[in-house]
């Protein structure tokens, strides 16, 4: 089986969509059960210096190191030394959260159904952040769904160190980095392995969307040593432990978990999303222990994706064709995914002899094949909105001129004008799938089709909680709070929102789903405004800017 043009075709791809995507650049490790078959890079290690990236920079990969957590979980259960279902406080004493519910576990920690929330980042030491949610509610009963959890793979590590009495570091050392030979991967980020990195990159504006081309800049550096994801290394070295997972957790000289462990490590515990496994069975995703599981066109993927403070990262094995791959970035973007399954899509046709996959032509954000779907013009209190339709492409009537729009996600679309930089222009459908309003933040218009309700009430003391809040956490810096028909929208930099939903006790619940437990309250009214916000244990100030 000849496959050098698979790897031509894969790495043309890359270049290829590297010249439309945000990222400096990417770099990527192709392999089978038996070995390293391919690895490259593209674009820059460092855009200032103008260094070009090479297979010998190290990334940070972030979430893939929940597998991490997870084997030596595993490796301590087959030891007698961990009950995977035993509550986490017999071995983390102080763990506590408020709940109605049986205990949380270390197998509900595992699988991201513990109830939990999210977790934010908000302390440099991951002990007080854990500490921390005894000031939070588990909803949820643990086992019921999945809810990704953060903070509850940091209680992991703790309890790790606790149960073992070595530093989180140690034992990844000790328990996978060594026995695989993994010589060009760190156990955690420090300062001393900064001159390995590519330099990793963020927006330069971080409080609103941004199109692929907006400007970057080097993104907030910092040091950490948490289980939920901390390690870095090289694409090639990561395709060693990329090797072991594809062999069933044996490594070159011998096995890191037993058949029965690895088997628990795979098994499809929790849907990820069970109503979209209902809909699309042919692309249902569940979760093991710190592994997604994927089944694609009748095809087992098993991997993860990571993201750090200026690097993304993906590791993806088919386990039916026998090939696996890895992607860094080092600046925003989607490449990492884009890539990652290009590669498995041309390997596998190359594997079967079939006609390898054409380049899919570079992305044109202007291009709208349903532009027509949001002609027309609004209306609302404060005036109208008129957007035009010209083929595949979409305008806004700015003053005397139009303005194109550029594809943001379904239904929403960035404007390149000032007036509309904050948020993207959004558009709500009925029942019938019609297009009939359109927001923006704060603001709302009606289109010619809507027949809902006008006019909408609110409490009066909301409008102290409308603004746009800060922290000096790397990972969520800001967000904003918009009044919007009637309710309150939290609306993160990116353009995503959420509605809040008021709890009856000052607080609100960050989504209308009931068994959510992100929450954010609003304190320290000063002159008819709340200088405080705290969004699940992390404390964010109004700020001046709008």
């Amino acid at each position: 089986m000849d496959l050098q043009a698979a790897f031509e075709c894969i790495d043309a791809f890359a270049a290829q969509q590297l010249a439309f995507d945000a990222a400096p650049g990417i770099s990527i490790a192709i392999t089978d059960k038996d070995g390293l078959l391919h690895s490259s890079a593209h674009g820059y290690a460092n855009l200032a210096a103008r260094t070009s990236l090479t297979t010998e920079h190290m990334s940070e990969f972030g979430s893939i190191g929940k597998s991490f957590t997870a084997i030596i979980c595993l490796q301590l259960h087959e030891e007698g030394r961990l009950d995977l279902h035993a509550p986490i406080t017999e071995y983390l004493p102080w763990f506590d959260v408020r709940s109605r519910h049986e205990p949380i576990t270390t197998h509900h920690l595992l699988t991201h159904s513990s109830g939990l929330i999210g977790g934010t980042d908000f302390t440099p030491d991951p002990r007080f952040e854990v500490w921390a949610l005894r000031d939070t509610e588990a909803v949820a009963a643990p086992g019921v769904r999945f809810r990704y959890s953060n903070v509850g793979y940091k209680a992991l590590g703790i309890m790790l160190e606790h149960r073992t009495g070595e530093s989180y570091g140690a034992l990844v050392r000790a328990r996978i980095l060594e026995p695989l030979a993994m010589r060009d991967t760190a156990p955690f980020i420090d300062h001393a392995l900064r001159e390995r990195l590519m330099v990793g990159y963020g927006w330069r504006f971080d409080d609103r969307p941004n199109r692929s081309d907006a400007p970057l800049e080097p993104a907030t550096w910092l040091e950490t040593n948490t289980a939920d994801g901390c390690i870095a290394s090289t694409p090639a070295d990561l395709a060693t432990y990329l090797r072991m997972l594809m062999n069933g957790g044996v490594g070159p000289t011998g096995r890191i978990l037993s058949e029965t462990a690895f088997n628990l490590m795979a098994t499809p515990h929790i849907n990820v999303d069970a109503g979209r496994q209902a809909r699309q069975p042919e692309a249902a995703t569940s979760y093991g222990y710190g592994l997604g599981i994927i089944n694609k066109d009748n095809r087992r993927l098993l991997g993860h994706g990571g993201g750090m403070v200026g690097y993304y990262s993906e590791m993806l094995a088919d386990l039916d064709s026998g090939f696996g791959v890895i992607a860094f970035i080092n600046g925003p973007g989607q490449l990492h995914h884009a890539v990652a399954q290009f590669a498995l899509d041309t390997l596998r046709a190359a594997a079967n002899g079939e006609q390898l996959p054409e380049l899919p032509e570079p992305p044109e954000p202007l291009r709208i094949d349903n532009a027509a779907d949001y002609a027309g013009v609004y209306h609302s209190d404060d005036g109208t909105l008129e957007l035009r339709a010209d083929g595949d492409r979409l305008s806004l009537r700015l003053g005397n001129g139009w303005t194109p729009l550029a594809r943001a996600g379904n239904d929403s679309f960035l404007v390149d004008a000032q007036e509309y930089a904050l948020f993207p222009l959004r558009f709500g459908r009925n029942e019938e799938d019609a297009v009939v309003e359109a927001r923006h933040g704060a603001h709302w218009w009606r289109g010619e089709r809507y027949d809902g309700p006008t006019a909408f009430d609110a409490p009066a003391e909301w409008n102290a909680y409308a603004g746009h809040y800060r922290s000096h956490d790397p990972w969520g810096t800001n967000f904003r709070i918009v009044p919007r028909k009637g309710e309150l929208w939290l609306v993160y930099p990116s353009g995503g929102e959420e509605p809040l939903t008021p709890l009856g006790d000052g607080s609100f619940r960050v989504t209308r789903d009931p068994l959510a437990s992100d929450f954010v309250r609003f304190d320290a009214v000063v002159d008819g405004e709340a200088l405080r916000a705290n969004y699940c244990g992390c404390d964010y100030y109004r700020f001046f800017t709008p």
